[in-house]
């Protein structure tokens, strides 16, 4: 058996190195390609230079596997959270369980904006007990 026989790839056959080093970017996500734009750059200018035209002509700067797995799941935009399915059951589940969500995150907006309000007035009212304790010989910073 030679060389070439054993590091055969079956995904990789017939692919120059530069395929091979676009889809191993690609499977890194964005961040592989910023940090190779920035070594680019940072090794020989026209390089990085290259790789940001690139990454632009390519639409891989503002469009990538980043973008897609944030809106996929664990962020859901206002307008596809209210998007109907198809399923009424379902449907009803979702807005009954989204109506609870919002409530709940009125509530504890409102326990944080009474927090932050107890927060002030203590804060207040010690600065107003030390003012009135310190000594008459500091009054001069006074406005």
């Amino acid at each position: 058996m030679n060389d070439t026989t054993s590091s055969y790839h079956p995904g990789h056959t017939g692919r120059g190195w530069l395929t091979r080093t676009e889809m191993w970017l690609d499977e890194k996500g964005k961040g592989a390609w910023i940090a190779a734009m920035v070594l680019g750059f940072v090794f020989f200018w026209p390089v990085g230079l290259a790789l940001l035209a690139y990454m632009i002509w390519s639409k891989r700067m503002f469009s990538g596997k980043c973008a897609a797995r944030r809106s996929h799941g664990h962020m859901m935009s206002g307008r596809s959270a209210y998007r109907t399915s198809g399923n009424s059951a379902f449907d009803s589940y979702k807005e009954e369980t989204l109506r609870r969500l919002e409530h709940e995150q009125d509530e504890f907006e409102a326990f944080l904006e009474r927090l932050r309000a107890a927060k002030d007035k203590s804060e207040f009212d010690q600065f107003m007990d030390e003012r009135v304790n310190r000594p008459q010989g500091s009054a001069s910073t006074e406005v």
